[in-house]
């Protein structure tokens, strides 16, 4: 999925179909006499339904086309006959995402499953045609009730990914690079802070055909909570994730501190994420020589409050033991 094609956030005008009017029609047929009122109902008007697609990652389809309306019912017709109901428009989003009214920003509804169905817009009722309203006094009504408008809406769309794994880390930390080695993802890779300005999701195979899903997110950084850089914007993905995988590089200043910073940042925007699985991996090992590598170990045992592993992406050192301690994670 490249960065232009991920679409996460889009706000969207939708309308529903108005009821068809019902019909004041007087029934007339050759030797019939006061044939009395026979006009039908309207027909309703057509709803705005949400439905869950697994198969889209994205909000794509809806960055160019961004009003939706629905057809309005037919009206009432002779011999009681009922209008058609207007056509509902069908808005295919994908798991995850949420519905929010674009005034209040109140949230509607969430959709997070396959094939699941809500009305976001509904068609108005049809009016009621005359013979309805047929009584012993009044034997020849001459008027129908009119059908009743549809919904006009200002919606927000909001998708929050939902991948197993979401990464976490400070820019050029080498969460893009781990995605691009572990899984067939190409994420843009580069030398500078801020690479990553779109999420990234990649499958990443596991033995015996398994497979799990792992999401990167532009970097965080300290104040991003506040609105600071970009990872602010994106801190809404990890809402989604089962577990948390912290990536620190081996040449930080201090381990600890990093993991404190990241682990504030996302305890200030949500601090339900903190009830995640999280574990640490040290990137960019491959720096280290073994006498260095056991002296980080001793301190982090002391210092780092969770469980971690030392890896390299670039040179696939230890990406197998870190596939299986996530699987093992994933389904404890």
């Amino acid at each position: 999925m490249t960065e232009g094609n991920f679409v996460d956030y889009v706000k969207l005008h939708v309308s529903s179909g108005n009821g068809g009017k019902g019909s004041a029609h007087l029934h007339r047929e050759k030797f019939v006499e006061k044939g009395g009122p026979d006009g039908g109902d309207g027909g309703r008007g057509g709803h705005v339904i949400m439905r869950g697609n697994a198969n889209l990652w994205t909000l794509y389809t809806y960055k160019f086309k961004r009003h939706f309306k629905a057809d309005h019912g037919e009206h009432g017709g002779k011999s009681r006959s009922t209008g058609s109901d207007g056509q509902d428009v069908y808005m295919d989003v994908p798991l995850g995402t949420i519905v929010r009214d674009r005034e209040t920003e109140d949230v509607i509804f969430e959709i997070t499953e396959d094939g699941e169905e809500k009305i976001i817009a509904q068609g108005g009722l049809g009016g009621r045609g005359n013979w309805h309203f047929k009584t012993s006094t009044n034997q020849t009504p001459r008027y129908a009730q009119p059908g009743i408008p549809g919904q006009e809406l200002d919606i927000v769309l909001e998708l929050k990914l939902l991948a197993d794994v979401g990464l976490v880390g400070f820019p050029n930390a080498g969460k893009s690079t781990l995605l691009s080695v572990v899984s067939a993802a190409k994420p843009k890779i580069a030398d500078y802070e801020f690479t990553t300005l779109k999420p990234n999701l990649g499958i990443v195979e596991y033995r015996d055909f398994k497979t799990f899903v792992m999401a990167d997110i532009p970097g965080i950084i300290e104040g991003a909570a506040e609105g600071k850089g970009l990872g602010h914007y994106f801190l809404r993905h990890i809402e989604r994730n089962s577990v948390l995988l912290f990536l620190i590089p081996a040449d930080a200043d201090d381990i600890r501190k990093q993991y404190d910073i990241l682990l504030d940042e996302l305890k200030r925007y949500n601090p339900e994420i903190l009830d995640k699985e999280r574990f640490v991996v040290i990137s960019k090992s491959d720096m280290l020589d073994n006498e260095l590598k056991a002296e980080l170990k001793v301190e982090l045992d002391k210092t780092l409050p969770v469980e971690y592993m030392f890896i390299s992406a670039v040179a696939q050192q230890g990406l197998t033991e870190l596939k299986d301690k996530l699987w093992k994670m994933l389904n404890a």
